[in-house]
């Protein structure tokens, strides 16, 4: 058996990956685990050009969680070839609650709002657990601790290490980096208005360093920005190399890196411009948008609107559109746009968006309102309470798991909408399961030293390793088995942007 080891070199003679047992196999130290994202192992195009290969961690956030920065996603992409779709309706986590979000943690599925589920995939259904979510609660892996953000207060294993302030309160929490983020808001029950001084209200945004085992954060070493408005939070968090992202809910932009917060964007209460969500495409981070419903691009230095990315599709306002939801997938962006409940796709080597599909079926689409149900619900606040989220899209091994919601989780009562049958209402809600060939995500472990990550392809399926532990396996389809011949693997860059480590003999 022969291994092609990917350790310090990019180029290789050309070798088919399914004629005779070949392994793949790259060492990389990541140091010490601060909240950072991993990026790429390597990715590769094949000799005829019809594939592209490629592994590494995710780096998403989606309103209002962050994806699993330990999970490692392996795809193998046709450049012209469409895939066959599978979409498969599961049980509703909740029977009273018109909506559901989702987020996952060591290749486990989790619904929050009504309790903590999971989801159980040898009985087909969701299992209470305990823990923590639901709302702006989160838990998140670090090294091999767990880091839990709660009310106004964060905890590392169980101890705490942020107190909830005397004043006002901390909120949407973010490790990233070596820093703990976070809005401290007091608003004093007035309206959003210009910051006058602390005593009238404030936000401020904190960048506090603190790293495992270090205990209680220091307050006094907190890098504080006092914003323009009092009031201002967040939806969404993102992280470009070294550089922090928040948007907030009055449309100021801010990145901090090298100790200080910079203001891109500056808010204002005369127009909407809110950011949903962050995900990283190669050497860019795309950041969800409202009103546009499109994915704006961060690039280190400004943030700018792409024209069609996604497109408005024929028959529907283009006014207060949301990019709610975005994730990478089978080599592939896809994005959750508000209020229509679309789901959409970007191929990265075609440069192109297409539609995959609504996530609801009802009602006709109209460009007539702005929202569905606007014309029924109008004597109601808010009046866009049935317009139609994709609020969470999670990948989970060869699977990508879909929620939908109302503008908010409601608990169902038929004088809301009476107007909505009983399967109607309950399509806010809903989890789907879209399975596409090609993908595979393994949760891995966190070694504190070098770790090997192998996939080795033999006779057709996939073996993907670390340390010589199996993390799992798929079956490459029969049809694609002759054009998988690689003659160049980029190591360290790709879709999941440059590696964050380094490689290691």
């Amino acid at each position: 058996m022969k291994h092609l080891c990917l350790i310090l070199c990019s180029t290789f003679l050309s070798f088919p990956l399914v004629a005779e047992p070949e392994k793949i196999q790259i060492t990389i130290d990541r140091g010490d685990d601060i909240g950072q994202v991993f990026g790429s192992l390597f990715e590769a195009k094949s000799k005829d050009g019809a594939f592209v290969i490629g592994a590494g961690f995710q780096n998403a956030y989606n309103t209002r969680y962050r994806a699993d920065r330990h999970e490692l996603q392996f795809f193998i992409r046709p450049v012209k070839e469409d895939r066959e779709i599978e979409v498969t309706e599961l049980p509703r986590p909740n029977e009273t609650l018109a909506g559901s979000y989702l987020f996952s943690r060591g290749g486990v599925v989790y619904s929050t709002y009504g309790g903590v589920k999971r989801w159980d995939s040898a009985t087909n259904s969701w299992e209470k657990t305990s823990g923590t979510g639901g709302g702006t609660n989160e838990t998140m892996q670090v090294g091999d601790g767990i880091m839990k953000f709660g009310d106004g207060t964060v905890s590392f294993n169980d101890e705490v290490i942020l107190e909830a302030p005397e004043v006002g309160n901390y909120q949407l929490f973010f490790y990233a980096n070596g820093y703990l983020c976070f809005y401290h808001v007091q608003r004093r029950d007035g309206p959003y208005r210009p910051w006058k001084n602390d005593e009238d209200g404030f936000s401020k945004l904190y960048a506090c360093p603190w790293k495992p085992g270090q205990g209680a954060v220091d307050l006094s070493r907190a890098t504080v920005k006092t914003l323009p408005v009092v009031g201002e939070t967040t939806f969404a968090w993102g992280v470009l190399g070294d550089q922090i992202t928040t948007g907030s809910n009055v449309g100021g932009v801010y990145v901090f890196n090298n100790s200080i917060w910079r203001m891109i964007v500056e808010p204002s209460l005369g127009f909407s411009y809110q950011l949903y969500s962050s995900l990283v495409l190669e050497d860019r981070l795309l950041m969800g948008h409202y009103p546009t419903g499109r994915v704006f691009e961060f690039d280190g230095t400004a943030i700018r609107d792409i024209p069609d990315w996604p497109p408005t599709p024929e028959g529907v306002s283009k006014s207060a559109r949301e990019a709610q939801t975005t994730i990478l997938y089978a080599g592939e962006v896809f994005a959750g746009v508000w209020p229509w409940g679309e789901l959409w796709r970007f191929h990265p080597d075609r440069k192109s968006w297409s539609l995959q599909q609504r996530m609801f079926d009802h009602p006709a689409t109209t460009s007539k309102t702005v929202h569905p149900y606007d014309m029924e619900n109008a004597n109601h606040k808010p009046r866009n309470l049935w317009g139609q989220r994709v609020t969470s899209l999670v990948v989970n091994g060869s699977d990508l798991f879909v929620a939908t919601s109302a503008k908010s989780p409601v608990e169902w009562r038929s004088e809301l909408a009476p107007w909505l049958s009983l399967d109607q209402w309950k399509s806010y809600g809903k989890v789907y399961r879209i399975t596409i060939p090609g993908h595979l995500s393994v949760s891995t472990k966190w070694t504190g030293k070098p770790t090997t990550f192998a996939f080795e392809f033999d006779g057709g399926e996939v073996r993907i390793s670390q340390d010589d532990d199996e993390l799992g396996r798929f079956t490459i389809p029969e049809a694609w088995q002759s054009s998988l011949e690689f003659p160049e693997i980029q190591l360290g860059k790709g879709i999941f942007g440059p590696l964050r480590g380094e490689l290691v003999e």
